[in-house]
C-alpha cells in the first residue's frame, strides 16, 4: 500500500489509466491505509511492472558481454531489495575462497510482525460479534493481506478463538 501511496503519479501509463477506476471499484481514493485493500494495489502495480517490462523488451539492445570474471576473497556484503511484500534486508560475509562464512537475512514479513499483531487486535474487537469461525477467517485474511511467503501463508496459520469477558 505504501508503495502506490507514495508513487501513484509515477505509475506507467497504462497503470495510472486503470487507478480512477480501481478507485471507484474499491470506494476510495488514495491513500490507501486498509490492508484489504492491498490486492487491488497489487494488480494496480502488476499492470505497472508489465507495462514496462514491455516497454523494456521492445527496445532492448543485448550486451557484448554478460558478465566478467571475478576472483574470490574474503569479504562483507549487505543489500536491501525490493519485493513485493516489502524491503528484504541481507548480508553476507565470505572467506577467502569465496564461501559463505555467515549469512543474515531479515525478510518483510518479520519486520511487519508488529503491524499484523496490532492489526489482528483491532480486528478482533471489530469483528468479536462473528462466530468463531468466521472471526478465524477474517484475521487470517487479515494476515494473508501482508504476502508472508506461500509456505508461511500456507501452514504456520492455526488460529483459536479466545472470548476474554
Amino acid at each position: 500500500l505504501a508503495r502506490l501511496n507514495l508513487n501513484a503519479q509515477k505509475l506507467h501509463p497504462r497503470a495510472a489509466e486503470l487507478l480512477p477506476k480501481v478507485c471507484k471499484a474499491v470506494g476510495r481514493e488514495l491513500p490507501w491505509r486498509n490492508s484489504f485493500l492491498s490486492l487491488p494495489a497489487r494488480a494496480l502495480e502488476t499492470t505497472h511492472a508489465l507495462a514496462l517490462a514491455v516497454d523494456i523488451l521492445e527496445g532492448y539492445d543485448p550486451p557484448g558481454r554478460s558478465r566478467v570474471p571475478i576472483e574470490p576473497c574474503a569479504g562483507l556484503g549487505a543489500a536491501a531489495t525490493e519485493a513485493p511484500r516489502g524491503v528484504l534486508w541481507h548480508r553476507y560475509e565470505t572467506d577467502a575462497q569465496g564461501f559463505i562464512k555467515s549469512a543474515c537475512i531479515i525478510p518483510p514479513t518479520s519486520q511487519n510482525q508488529s503491524q499484523i499483531e496490532e492489526d489482528l487486535r483491532k480486528l478482533a474487537r471489530q469483528m468479536s460479534h462473528l462466530d468463531d469461525e468466521k472471526l478465524c477467517l477474517r484475521c487470517e485474511q487479515l494476515i494473508r493481506n501482508y504476502d508472508p511467503c506461500i509456505s508461511c501463508s500456507a501452514h504456520f496459520l492455526r488460529l483459536h478463538v479466545e472470548r476474554l469477558p
